[in-house]
């Protein structure tokens, strides 16, 4: 098993010490060659829990009154901070819901990526180079080697997605997790990034993907799990089934909703 997410709970704490639960009982599995779609609304604790598989949120505040996170049968939670940093970016890849608080407003794009390479690949800079060009042409970015000169904040919300999103997928990692992936991206480049995806997960990759968008499920999910205050209320392995007959009354109104935009749109 890839990911193995075991009666884990995540909690804040403020300032003044109060506690909230973001999530509870959480308990989910992810094996290679599967895309595991979590649903809810915002604030359903998705977000809490594909962060702390990397341990990716702030702590504190965040922290984690139980649980486990077994990735290849490793405790991410209990791990040493060095052997995290090294699976960050090279095992687990991760595509990131605030690309422009991602990516670092100091460095040219092409830079991040080089650095990122070379980070975890025993590469030539200018090899490293000649592969972040080739991602930034996968993900949809015109003139690659125009664009990888510039700064973040000269790109487009959707440019800085995609690049977050190059930045995930390079390293070909055994685990991607993609917080709302598609969120900024226009409906062309949106089916591309999801076709890479697809061709990652194939590949003997496991990819976590986080939406609220069921359109997105419906296309990329082998399984789902819905999510509702901070707890999983329905998990189904034939999605299929579950955009037909969704057990909770919660994934019910999920379903009803998304059947309504798309008659809308």
């Amino acid at each position: 098993m890839l990911l193995k997410i075991e009666d884990l709970d995540v909690s804040f704490r403020n300032d003044e010490g109060d506690v909230k639960q973001a999530a509870i009982d959480v308990n989910l599995t992810l094996d290679r060659g599967e895309v595991l779609g979590i649903v809810g609304e915002s604030g359903s604790g998705k977000s809490s829990v594909s962060m702390s598989v990397a341990r990716l949120l702030p702590s504190p505040p965040a922290f984690y009154p139980k649980g486990r996170i077994l990735l290849d049968g490793e405790d991410t939670l209990t791990m040493p901070l060095p052997r995290l940093q090294g699976l960050r970016g090279k095992k687990v890849g991760v595509v990131f819901q605030d690309p422009m608080g991602s990516l670092s407003p100091l460095h040219r794009i092409g830079e991040q990526l080089v650095e990122t390479i070379r980070l975890h690949e025993k590469m030539t800079e200018k090899a490293a180079e000649e592969l972040s060009l080739e991602w930034l042409g996968k993900v949809g970015i015109p003139d690659p080697a125009v664009k990888a000169k510039a700064y973040p904040h000269e790109l487009s919300g959707g440019m800085q997605q995609r690049v977050m999103i190059a930045m995930a997928l390079m390293l070909g990692p055994d685990l991607v997790i993609a917080d709302e992936p598609t969120t900024a991206l226009d409906v062309t480049i949106q089916a591309q990034v999801l076709r890479l995806m697809k061709e990652l997960h194939r590949a003997n990759s496991g990819v976590l993907l986080i939406t609220h968008d069921l359109g997105v499920v419906s296309q990329m999910a082998t399984k789902l799990a819905v999510m509702k205050d901070g707890r999983v209320i329905e998990t189904s392995d034939d999605p299929k089934a579950f955009f037909t007959s969704p057990k909770h009354p919660y994934s019910q109104g999920l379903v009803r909703e998304a059947k309504r935009m798309e008659l809308e749109s």
